[in-house]
């Protein structure tokens, strides 16, 4: 089944993705409305794919003593999977207190699709750029802060 907008279902087509990322999509956690929340973050990253148009920026918070991440904000211009893998994103990185940078440095699309429940093949590129743009964010943090 699709879903609409409004969150109503759309019986003329199926819908291929599983509830996690329904969820993540229709009710993104930590995104960026305003770039005044983000006014106060260390770093910033952005990614894109000429090929499918999606475009994701991440900015993060990190904790100077522990270098640990204890904010990840984001603002994804992209389908359901792309805004799905970066809203689960921000939970994973900043889950019990924070991944260190060099944790962050890992984050696989792998481990971001099983957190999702699983993708179509055809949109496992859009977890792709969710690492990427992080990756950006850490290597301007690590450069300007280290």
């Amino acid at each position: 089944m699709t879903f609409l907008s409004d969150g109503k279902s759309n019986p003329q087509t199926p819908w291929v993705y599983s509830d996690i990322v329904k969820d993540h999509f229709f009710h993104p956690r930590n995104f960026v409305k305003d770039d005044e929340e983000v006014k106060d973050y260390d770093a910033h990253g952005s990614y894109g794919s000429p090929a499918c148009g999606d475009e994701m920026h991440i900015w993060i918070k990190v904790d100077p003593q522990t270098k640990r991440i204890i904010g990840f904000k984001w603002r994804t211009f992209g389908c359901a999977s792309a805004i799905a893998a970066t809203s689960i994103a921000s939970e994973i990185v900043t889950k019990d207190g924070g991944m260190t940078l060099e944790e962050a440095k890992h984050l696989k699309p792998q481990t971001i699709i099983e957190h999702l429940g699983g993708l179509p093949d055809r949109k496992i590129h859009c977890s792709v750029l969710c690492d990427k743009a992080l990756l950006e964010a850490i290597h301007y943090y690590e450069k300007n802060y280290s």
